[in-house]
């Protein structure tokens, strides 16, 4: 809940301010993913933590709950009347929200997550940077579970739930830290990307891509950031860089330090072949110019995982892991929880959740579950939820995107009020487009009557693969609920 009626009068955090002992901490926005591990982190730490959101749903709520953190529903004034020593402020608050002009008025010290992070668990430390517009939360625990294997005891924040540890943050007595370094704003307070807060030994740049059309103009404003956390690298430190990727190809000449490249094709120090998706696992051979090869198993799947792989592979190689470690650790990599989960499967329909939101990453999720499960019919049901895809940013990349679906779902976005009239993305437009290419697609004024189609029409052997950065009216549990 918001007011225009009045704005909050913080400029900038002052670290100098925090209590001493420091014991309660208050996140506002608790349940977005990063400030959720956060969250665990802190309390992990010993300290009382209470969080506020406005959209409490699984399974960030789940974990928190796990957790026994107490979760305040909505943004009000009174969510700080026990006047908590400190308050993280999360991204998705604005300077007209009811409990940060709350804030402002009691005069209690603040940091953005970003600062928290640095402040709380990062020192002393060296930060592995997980970047890029796609892939970021799954590599990030990928990388944290490689060193974990490798018995380095890392400490790490990832955007999600790893199923490796049930746990999206640990703090770990090794010398590494990983985080998954978003390009998305700060706080309201501080409009630069949060990744220029990690002070990064070590950058992993999977992609460079046009997106948040609601803090970004445009690719050039995109790259000019990404520029930023490039020239943060110290001349000792590593660029492990998508060479598939030309925008990463051409920022990666900024680097104070070496770069080292992967992809796909060859050319790049570390490449894939021989990539073979299997119905349990996908094997490829990893190989550098120099003619090393490695062997390689993983439950992941879609060329957009393998990508992500090398990335890993390359870091190995940097930090001198042994293959075997390697190996282990990719073999037994379980996943994140919405990146590709398999919700589960009732009458012969399987059911998958994926965060999946860019126009990329719509069409690189599909490709690879229609690899996965060959013969299958997909029913691929997307919620263009995030600032982006409620905007026409990519109304014409999305018509693109759903080509190897053979129906497509798309309902009416959520919070379109939000958005200005001229501005907005057009579902029904979408799926005019897509009858057009002669697509199997229909559009839905809400989710409920989606859900009610999917029952009546879904067939034993279907595969529903479910994409929304947001809860989708907790669609995957309803669908398995009603079939």
């Amino acid at each position: 809940m918001e007011t225009n009626k009045q704005t909050v009068a913080l400029l900038s955090p002052d670290l100098n301010r925090i209590s001493d002992p420091l014991r309660s901490i208050h996140l506002m926005g608790i349940c977005g993913t990063g400030m959720a591990s956060l969250a665990g982190m802190l309390k992990h730490q010993g300290y009382a933590v209470t969080g506020s959101d406005q959209n409490i749903y699984p399974p960030m709520s789940d974990y928190l709950e796990s957790l026994s953190i107490p979760l305040f529903e909505g943004y009000l004034p009174s969510n700080l009347r026990s006047r908590p020593d400190l308050v993280i402020v999360g991204n998705v608050i604005t300077r007209h929200n009811l409990e940060a002009v709350e804030l402002s008025r009691l005069g209690i010290p603040y940091l953005s997550m970003p600062q928290a992070l640095q402040t709380f668990a990062m020192k002393g430390k060296k930060s592995i940077v997980i970047s890029g517009t796609h892939g970021k939360t799954t590599t990030s625990a990928l990388v944290s579970w490689l060193l974990d294997k490798a018995g380095l005891d890392p400490g790490f924040l990832v955007g999600g739930i790893p199923a490796n540890f049930g746990s999206g943050f640990r703090l770990g007595k090794g010398p590494y830290f990983v985080v998954e370094g978003d390009e998305y704003d700060t706080a309201f307070f501080d409009k630069g990307p949060k990744f220029l807060h990690y002070s990064p030994w070590v950058v992993i740049l999977t992609s460079i891509e046009f997106d948040h059309a609601d803090i970004y103009r445009d690719l050039d404003h995109v790259r000019e950031n990404f520029r930023k956390l490039i020239r943060l690298l110290p001349p000792d430190g590593r660029l492990i860089a998508n060479r598939d990727d030309p925008v990463v190809l051409a920022e990666s000449s900024e680097a104070g330090c070496p770069v080292a490249s992967y992809g796909l094709q060859e050319g790049a120090l570390w490449s894939a072949r021989d990539v073979s998706v299997g119905p349990r696992e996908t094997s490829l051979v990893a190989f550098t110019d120099a003619g090393t090869a490695i062997s390689l198993k993983t439950p992941l799947y879609g060329m957009h995982n393998v990508s992500n792989l090398l990335s890993v592979v390359v870091l190995a190689d940097f930090l001198k892991i042994q293959s075997t470690h390697l190996r282990r650790a990719l073999e037994t990599f379980r996943g994140v929880k919405r990146r590709q989960e398999v919700k589960g499967e009732k009458n012969g329909i399987l059911v998958i959740d994926d965060f999946a939101h860019h126009p990329t990453a719509v069409r690189e999720t599909i490709h690879a579950v229609r690899e996965k499960y060959p013969g299958r019919r997909l029913v691929a049901a997307f919620e263009p939820r995030s600032n982006s895809s409620r905007r026409k940013t990519f109304q014409h990349e999305y018509g693109s995107a759903f080509d190897r679906a053979d129906r497509i779902l798309i309902p009416e976005p959520p919070f379109m009020e939000k958005i200005a009239f001229g501005e907005r993305f057009s579902s029904l437009k979408l799926v005019e487009d897509l009858r057009k290419k002669g697509l199997e697609a229909f559009y839905f004024s809400e989710t409920r009557s989606l859900l009610e189609d999917i029952v009546r029409t879904s067939r034993e052997g279907d595969v529903v693969l479910i994409m929304s950065n947001g809860s989708f009216d907790n669609l995957p549990a309803n669908l398995l609920k009603a079939l």
